[in-house]
């Protein structure tokens, strides 16, 4: 643990606002992981970019929306992580086929607006079990849509707090990956879809009704693990090495989907990796096709 009891150069009153040595199993949704040093969670975008330009320079920043896709290492993470669950939750709609929503938000809420405002293909933000922020970092998707299709513009901030207006030519963007040549980080998105007032809640529950059937729906997992392969599925690739239902620790490959790892409890950081290494060798060795992790994994071991 290497938490800083004051942060040099930051006020008294976001100094106070700071959390200390928080356990980063209360934020994600594998419920696994070492605390984090410094834990922060802004009132709005304003106040995020205050805190910004106080950090000191080259203080390691991770930031956590629902901890869907994030693995933290047991070991913890150094520096601050800036939380915007529960904050940056602003959803608007701006014309008639656009929207605009912060990085906070929900991606199930974006859904479920869109289709209240006749907006689609949006329903497929059902199926991201994240907020925008984290759909916007590694253009997540779901039953054949993706969420880039859909950015027009996103906001984003700088280490010094500057707001910046970018395109999507702006980035490098492919299947599960987003990469910017610039240390900068979503804060907002404006969205473009089309009418589809046939689309309405019913759609919504058929979908996620779908996905409660293949999927390991309230177990501890991060979703899928890894990215499936070009004209393959890495759930397939995982069941037919034998895989469904192996074991390390507390930590289980599903056998309800071969993509999720859950934990039943009591599973450490070191146990889930442990089992996606496990499992990315072994198909490597019987499917000879290697697997690429979904997944972040974050932070030092124990």
């Amino acid at each position: 643990m290497n938490a800083m009891a004051h942060l040099p150069g930051m006020t008294a009153e976001f100094d106070r606002r700071v959390l200390r040595n928080v356990p980063m199993s209360r934020h994600t949704s594998w419920h696994a992981g070492g605390p984090a040093d410094l834990f922060f969670t802004p009132r709005d975008a304003g106040d995020l970019a205050a805190f910004l330009r106080q950090l000191p320079p080259g203080l390691p920043i991770l930031w956590v929306g629902l901890g869907s896709n994030l693995l933290v290492r047991d070991g913890g993470v150094r520096g601050v992580v800036i939380s915007t669950h529960g904050s940056l939750g602003t959803l608007d709609r701006l014309s008639a086929t656009r929207i605009h929503a912060e990085a906070g938000v929900p991606c199930a809420r974006i859904a479920r607006q869109c289709v209240k405002w006749g907006l689609g293909p949006a329903e497929f933000f059902a199926g991201i079990p994240g907020t925008l922020g984290g759909a916007l970092a590694m253009n997540a998707g779901a039953w054949g849509e993706e969420t880039w299709r859909h950015v027009v513009e996103v906001e984003v901030l700088d280490r010094r707090g500057e707001r910046h207006l970018r395109g999507p030519a702006d980035f490098e963007i492919g299947y599960r990956r987003v990469r910017s040549p610039r240390e900068e980080w979503f804060v907002a998105a404006r969205l473009e879809f089309e009418h589809k007032p046939g689309v309405n809640e019913a759609a919504i529950r058929e979908l996620l009704e779908r996905r409660k059937q293949s999927q390991p729906i309230g177990e501890w997992s991060c979703g899928s693990v890894f990215v499936n392969p070009a004209g393959d599925h890495a759930a397939r690739l995982i069941e037919s090495a034998g895989l469904k239902g192996y074991r390390i620790g507390g930590a289980s490959v599903s056998e309800k989907h071969a993509n999720f790892i859950i934990n039943h409890g009591a599973a450490s950081a070191a146990d889930i990796e442990a089992l996606i290494e496990h499992v990315r060798r072994t198909v490597a060795e019987t499917q000879h096709v290697g697997l690429q992790t979904e997944v972040r994994i974050v932070g030092e071991p124990r």
